[in-house]
Order: C-alpha cells, then structure tokens, then sequence
C-alpha cells in the first residue's frame, strides 16, 4: 500500500458517504414503495420491479470493484455515483408523482430512474469497499467497519423518521420537496467529505501489469472460500431481502397507517437493525468485557430470531395490535442486525485471503451476489404477495402467507451459516460490509 493508511478522520469521512447512500435508498426500498402500492393502488410486483432492477443492474459490482483495484483515484467513481444516486432519487419522486395523472410516462421515468440509483449505489459502494480495503491498518479494519456500518445504518434510521414527519399531511408534492431535500443534502454532504482523501493515491496500475477483468474475476472465483461465501451471501441476503418491501404496505393495507406513520414504523425498523448489530458487534469482539460467542454462533442466532420475528409480524395482523406490530417489527430490525453484523464480520475476514491485489473485485463479487439477491428476494415477495392475494380471502392472509415463507428461508440460513467456517481470528476484521443496499446497499 503506497499511499499512508486513513486515519480515524479519513473513516469517519468515508462513512459519510455510506451514511448518505442510506439515506436515499431507504426512501426509494419503503416510502416510493409504499405509495405505489398504496396511494396509487397499483400491484405489489410494479414497485418490486423497480426496485429489483435497480438491484440488478448491480450485478457490474465486479467490474467497478476490478476498476478500483488497477485505478490509482476512487474519488470520481464515488462522487460520480453520489451525483447518480441523487438524481435518481429525485426522478423517482417525480416518477411517482406524474404516475398519479400519466400512469405510463410515470412508469418510464421511474425505471430509468430506480437504474440510475442502482448505478450510483454500486459504482459509489464497491469504491468506498475498496478504499477502505487498501487504505486503513490492519489493527484498525474492525473497528473501521463497524464505524462505517452504523454510519450506513444511521442513514436509514434518520432519514426514514426525518422524511416521515415531514410528508404528513401527504400528498404528491410533499413528496417530490422532501425526497428532492434529502437527495440534494446526501450528496452535497458525502461529496465535501470524500474530496481530498486521495491526495497521496498511487499511481494507476499499468496497462502491461494490468489482467484482463475476465481473468482477475476468475482468479477470485476459483478460490473455494470466496465461491463458497458467494453463495451463502446469496441465500442469507435472499432471506434478508423479501420482507423488506412488504412491512410498509402490510401495515398501510391492515392497520390503516399513513404514509408517514408507515415511513417511521421503517424508521423503527432500521434503529432496531442499528441496535442488535451494535450489540453484536460488541460481544462478538469483547469490546468492553469478556467476547461472547462467535461470528457463526451470532450469524445463526439473527437468521432464527429474524424467522420467530416474522412470525410475530404476521400475527400482530391478526390480533389487530398497532402496538404488537410496532414491537415484532422493532424485533425483527434488531434480529436482522444481529445477523447481518455478524454475517458482515465474516465476510470481513475472508476479504484479504487469496489471490494480492484483488480485494475490489472479491468485494464487487460478494456485493454483486447480495445486490442479485436483494432484487429477486424484493421482487418475488411482491409476486408471490400479488398471487397470494388470489387465492386467499383477505390481504391479512395473503401477507401473512409470505411473512411464514420468508420465516422459512431464513430457517434454511440459519443451517447454511452454521456450515460456513469461521475466518481466522487473525483476519476477523477486514475491511467493510456488503452495500443494498445497500446496499446495498
């Protein structure tokens, strides 16, 4: 590594970024979602598309990461994908606007917008992963990447409530200011933050000591370790993904929630993710007392909790509980984040092994994965949703249905994670999380 390694400053900018994509995807993944399905009446698989597409066109995760690994300066890929991501945000809003009186022109825009926010967040996420990767010291990766993680979380956890308060009383055009606010501010914030971090970046890799891409992503995919968690991260994030565009709609269809009461209760969600990840965060790496269990223990105790949570989602439905669903949706973040922190630590340990100079392509590989997931995970839900509607009496039947399906997957997780060796102590805090994402990221 040429260039010196961030300090704590440096992470905490870097974080940033994070913190703003969060921010704008949680707007589009819940509250774009929401009034599609609700305000506009239209089926659950219209929003699921979207949102699956902007997923799926982050399947060039590997090759953005292979960019960041023979390019000398990730900045223009991260202020390039910040300045994507919030134009698709705002497109997205107009989108969902201009549906209400032109379903079609609404329609058009807004899958060209969802591609531009899936562009942005993987082009932005897979170069912060990367410098993150190469730039900070081996004695500092976990704790860098649980700063990084809480600061993405916190983007989900602020902007939902923040934006929520601020849409009642709803209508179209509060929409389009609010989403526009929180879009212009992300990007505005995480682009101050990220310039001048690179001023001592190394050189470019030269064209002569440059692999092909095909041959840099096949070096990675032939190592047993890194296929094998490709594939774990895919059916964990699978699991991971299905409810999360169905909580809001459930709760606007069977408790009657309005926008915003629906967008907290995702605000809700997401400070209960922030909290079991901060807590397993500290007792899987003795952060202030003895280290409780390990990252494999953890990662099979979320998967189970995440199932037993669902099952209470469905339920709240049924006894007609406000509060009941409140407190299972709470459980549910906080069993997510458990699992998810845990998963992400092992991950972290396995960045660094195998073939030098290959972190930025390993983790596109392990964001393209959960990116594929999250999108058929989202966009199955809705379908099966849709179907289920069907063939059953009630909305409350027809999600409830799903709600045991996805129990179910993240039953057959939990199994799979208890078979996914432990990295090696030694390597247990590499870099940062997977994006929805998101992402992703």
């Amino acid at each position: 590594m040429n260039a010196p390694p961030l300090a704590w400053s440096g992470i905490i900018r870097l974080g940033l970024v994070q913190t703003a994509l969060g921010a704008v995807v949680v707007l589009m993944t819940s509250t774009i979602n929401r009034v599609m399905a609700v305000e506009l009446a239209l089926p659950a698989f219209v929003p699921g598309v979207l949102v699956a597409s902007h997923y799926a066109i982050q399947v060039l995760r590997p090759a953005w990461g292979y960019g960041a690994d023979v390019g000398g300066r990730r900045t223009p890929w991260i202020v390039g994908g910040l300045a994507a991501l919030a134009l698709g945000g705002i497109g997205a809003a107009l989108a969902t606007a201009l549906a209400a009186t032109n379903l079609a022109a609404g329609l058009a825009l807004a899958a060209f917008a969802f591609l531009l926010v899936g562009m942005g967040a993987g082009a932005a996420g897979t170069s912060v992963l990367a410098m993150l990767a190469t730039r900070v010291a081996p004695e500092r990766r976990g704790a860098a990447a649980t700063t990084v993680w809480v600061m993405m979380i916190l983007g989900f956890a602020v902007s939902a409530p923040l934006a929520g308060h601020f849409l009642d009383p709803f209508s179209m055009q509060r929409l389009v200011v609010v989403t526009a606010c929180v879009c212009s501010v992300a990007w505005l914030t995480a682009t101050i933050a990220v310039i001048g971090l690179e001023t001592d970046a190394p050189s470019p890799v030269s064209a002569a000591q440059r692999p092909p891409f095909r041959a840099a992503f096949m070096q990675v995919w032939s190592e047993s370790a890194a296929r094998r968690f490709t594939i774990f991260i895919f059916v964990s994030m699978l699991a991971y993904s299905m409810q999360e565009l169905l909580v809001e709609p459930f709760a606007g269809v069977v408790f009657g929630m309005t926008p915003g009461a629906t967008t907290k209760l995702a605000g809700l969600q997401h400070g209960g993710v922030l909290l079991g990840m901060i807590g397993v965060a500290f007792a899987a790496t003795g952060i202030g007392g003895p280290r409780l269990g390990s990252l494999r223990m953890w990662t099979v105790a979320g998967c189970a909790a995440s199932a037993a949570s669902l099952i209470c989602v469905a339920a709240s439905g049924y006894a007609g509980l406000s509060l009941a669903l409140r407190a299972s949706v709470f459980a549910l973040g906080i069993s997510n984040g458990a699992f998810a922190v845990a998963a992400i630590g092992s991950m972290m340990g396995l960045a660094g092994e195998g073939a030098h100079a290959r972190a930025g392509t390993r983790m596109g590989l392990w964001g393209a994965a959960q990116a594929v997931a999250f999108g058929l995970g989202g966009f199955g839900a809705t379908v099966l949703v849709d179907l289920a509607k069907l063939a059953v009496v009630t909305p409350l039947a027809a999600y409830s249905l799903v709600f045991v399906g996805e129990a179910l997957l993240f039953v057959v997780s939990a199994a799979l994670a208890s078979r996914v060796a432990s990295p090696q102590p030694a390597r247990a805090s590499a870099p940062l999380p997977p994006h929805v994402a998101t992402a992703q990221s």
